[in-house]
């Protein structure tokens, strides 16, 4: 029962992928990269997904019912990340989660820049969501400007967020944006190539973050990662969920906020 795509076969070749799902390098179980509960290809439909850096590719599994079988591209470091994680090695888990200033990210101008990210469950109506919060730790300029100003939320909406006004409402879907969760790890957000090219990263963690199994559940359940981004200054590192969301509140009323939501992709 284990589901090998066009593009895992391109990548693995038809003798690697003819012997997978003949069940000769199949796994009798396995940690699904997604939700990280146990699988069973001969019990349920299972998913390929290759993990491909610069120089190392690794395969994992997960439930077909997660994600699809797909190739996915991470840095030569997140792959490196990943197969501790596989091995065991990996940190423990905590949310909240600051990463500012950890990660290097493109914004939709494409001047780099340094982003904090924190993740934590933000609470619509009665339903919990996974979220990431996304902070810059300076103001940003546009390639090319040699003035003061910062031009991350102009950015941000031309990119496809959309400002917030109120908290409580879910975001729309940004198209063509993804989160990656792998090994139970926040790695990356993409974005869509062009022309339908393998996706690429915008934003991606130096190390894998941790994430809770109440964030991963609700990511699985929902396959969407809500997205919100605040100019510098705006959110901080808040250490509880609870102040996360009055720090949310308080720029969405400022007009500092803006909000997408994103599906889960390679997790």
């Amino acid at each position: 029962m284990l589901d090998v795509s066009d593009d895992v076969r391109a990548e693995i070749g038809d003798e690697e992928a003819d012997r997978l799902l003949a069940g000769e390098n199949a796994p009798g179980s396995y940690d699904c990269t997604s939700c990280r509960t146990p699988g069973n290809p001969d019990q349920e439909r299972t998913s390929t997904v290759l993990f491909v850096g610069g120089e190392t590719a690794v395969l994992a599994f997960a439930h077909a019912s997660c994600i699809p079988s797909q190739v996915v591209s991470v840095s030569e470091e997140q792959l490196q990340g990943a197969v501790r994680s596989i091995t065991g090695q990996s940190s423990s888990q905590a949310a909240p989660v600051p990463a500012a200033p950890n990660a290097q990210a493109a914004p939709a101008a494409g001047e780099q820049a340094v982003l904090g990210v924190t993740c934590g469950q933000i609470l619509i109506g009665s339903d919990l969501h996974a979220a990431i919060v996304v902070e810059p730790t300076g103001p940003i300029a546009r390639p090319g400007s040699t003035g003061p100003g910062d031009e991350f939320l102009p950015m941000m909406i031309e990119a496809g967020f959309l400002p917030v006004t109120n908290v409580a409402s879910e975001p729309s879907l940004l198209h063509g944006w993804s989160v990656l969760v792998a090994m139970g790890q926040l790695h990356a957000v993409l974005q869509n190539g062009p022309e339908g090219s393998r996706p690429s990263a915008w934003w991606q963690a130096h190390q894998p973050l941790g994430l809770t199994d109440g964030w991963r559940a609700s990511a699985n359940q929902r396959n969407t990662v809500l997205v919100y981004a605040a100019p510098a200054g705006s959110i901080g590192q808040q250490p509880r969920e609870d102040l996360l969301r009055d720090a949310l509140e308080k720029a969405a009323a400022g007009g500092l906020l803006v909000a997408a939501a994103m599906p889960l992709a390679g997790t």
